[in-house]
């Protein structure tokens, strides 16, 4: 038995198990979306400033505006209205049964004064962690809602720390007369010396066994909340609202079931360390539509825990339907992980825009993370000004490769190898991004079955495969800077490349390596016009490229 044949044997096996539980059709489909129930409340309507709150921006209305909620929930709930004004704030907890509305020309401005936060647990990228309360949260709630024209600003700046070359030369002026501290180098500010010594320490946050959040007193400033946190809830609205400036992440429903966000702006600057807009963590049955994101992280984002912690609670987040959504700046515009250890599956996205993102649909994970990411469909996404991929696989998310390049190939597999498989994408349009579609799966674990129909990518690279298996191009559209090779190869079997275009000027079309390139089809596809159909490198052997139907 050759090498080859030795590695696939050992893959195949490995595989085994994973491959009798797929689920090869999704028991949803463009015509039969998943559904969503809505929340409902009574019409009575408490005002807050029949609690005392005062929109004067100076005074501290915590405890009038809980004090609201609780009795309208108390009462059986109804509207917990936020007249025109500047509402200074501290938490806000939210109650069932409550829409808490905010009219046009209202903003809830979440206090500076950090004491108003309690040490309380939280998560962190899926893990328990002891965090500052988050300013909007809610645990165990049913029937709640917060909608209208108004704004929330979680006063993120006073949480966050910031890079000089994130800011302009005035920008980074003003910072540094603000307060706070400097990094020794002089390059990065911290709010405050607690907070930098935290952070260049390299402190955590997670509550490990014994650990309670009151034992974190010393680097309390360094445990930025996300600006609305809801736990474990039921039939939610958030609708029309704009949520801005979070120390962290700003939308995190955790755990949560029928969730609809509609016609909500997120806003974070684009230096917002972890400012992520969405973060749709272990949620079943959710609706995010007609919203706009402009972040400092990644926008509509997918998660359902992290490593050992998320494969046992085994919450995916399934059930979803994106659509109508623009998103400006953001390390991508839709995202599934990379804390996907409870996987994800029957998500549909169509009809969004996606202007200046770093990456257009991204998906990453790591060995370590477990969980299976499946019946993903996506369809009508229009991208411009990409800076990086259109499309993006990575199982390799922040693993730094040997200086040779090399990568572990060892064909292991467990229960901490994420699988993704079982996708589709058609009707893409691209204009401008370095690469049209990077895919880069573990040797173990290949990134498999994906079809992708109907593209446009005018981009400086065309395709990188890398580790993958089963994935189909069908009418694709490469418009390419760089042209040699327009398509390439590593280690990866049972592609199909079906009416390909490209730049008839095309130096090489495809750059084939590694052994395990293998069962390799292009049909309806004119070869001839490149000054080089194909190369082989690295084992790569010529027969395994078919060229049939060829044009």
């Amino acid at each position: 038995m050759t090498t080859t044949h030795r590695f696939l044997s050992l893959v195949f096996s490995a595989l085994a198990p994973f491959a009798a539980t797929a689920q090869t059709t999704s028991p949803y489909s463009w015509t039969n979306l998943p559904k969503v129930t809505q929340p409902a409340f009574r019409k009575d309507t408490i005002t807050i400033l029949a609690h005392g709150a005062k929109p004067d921006g100076v005074t501290l209305s915590t405890k009038a505006i809980n004090a609201a909620i609780l009795a309208c929930s108390q009462k059986g709930g109804g509207v917990v209205l936020v007249p025109a004004g500047l509402w200074m704030t501290g938490p806000i907890e939210l109650k069932s049964n409550v829409n808490l509305h905010l009219k046009k020309a209202a903003t809830l401005l979440f206090t500076t004064d950090k004491s108003q936060y309690a040490l309380v647990e939280g998560t962190y990228e899926g893990k328990r962690a002891a965090r500052n309360q988050s300013p909007i949260s809610g645990v165990n709630l049913e029937n709640v809602a917060i909608t209208g024209q108004g704004i929330v600003d979680g006063n993120g700046d006073v949480w966050r720390a910031v890079h000089k070359s994130q800011l302009t030369e005035s920008q980074w002026k003003e910072k540094v007369e603000s307060g706070g501290v400097l990094k020794d180098d002089g390059k990065t500010w911290y709010p405050s010396e607690q907070f930098k010594r935290a952070s260049t320490e390299n402190r955590s946050m997670l509550l490990t066994a014994g650990k309670q959040p009151q034992d974190f007193a010393d680097m309390k400033d360094f445990l930025r909340p996300n600006l609305l946190v809801l736990t474990s809830c039921k039939k939610v609205l958030l609708e029309g609202v704009t949520f801005q400036n979070s120390p962290a992440w700003c939308l995190h429903p955790l755990m949560c079931q029928d969730l609809t966000i509609r016609n909500v702006t997120t806003k974070n600057p684009e230096y917002a360390h972890n400012g992520d807009g969405m973060d749709i963590e272990s949620c079943k049955n959710f609706l995010i539509e007609g919203c706009t994101l402009d972040v400092g992280d990644d926008a509509i984002c997918i998660k359902s825990g992290k490593d050992e912690e998320g494969r046992k609670r085994g919450m995916p987040t399934e059930n979803g339907v994106i659509r109508n959504n623009t998103v400006y700046n953001g390390h991508g515009g839709f995202v599934v992980g990379s804390e996907m250890s409870g996987g994800a599956r029957n998500i549909f996205v169509y009809n969004c825009t996606f202007m200046g993102t770093d990456k257009g649909l991204r998906f990453k994970s790591v060995r370590g993370r477990g969980g299976v990411v499946e019946h993903i469909y996506a369809k009508d996404i229009y991208m411009k000004n990409i800076a990086q991929e259109a499309i993006f696989f990575d199982m390799y998310y922040f693993v730094k490769f040997a200086t040779d390049g090399e990568r572990d190939e060892r064909p292991v597999v467990n229960e901490g190898t994420p699988v993704f498989r079982n996708m589709r994408f058609e009707n893409i349009v691209c204009s401008g991004a370095t690469k049209g579609v990077f895919v880069r799966g573990l040797p173990e674990m290949p990134i498999s079955n994906i079809t992708m129909e109907k593209l446009v990518l005018q981009t400086d690279k065309g395709v990188e495969l890398i580790d993958a298996s089963g994935i189909r191009f069908k009418q694709v559209q490469l418009i390419t800077k760089s042209t040699k090779p327009v398509i390439l190869v590593d280690n990866s079997n049972n592609l199909t490349f079906d009416s390909i275009q490209y730049d008839p000027q095309a130096s090489l079309l495809f750059s084939i390596n590694g052994e395990r390139s293998q069962a390799i089809e292009v049909k309806n596809t004119d070869v001839a016009k490149a000054q080089t159909k194909a190369e082989f490198n690295k084992g790569a052997l010529e027969k395994n490229l078919i060229l049939s139907s060829i044009k």
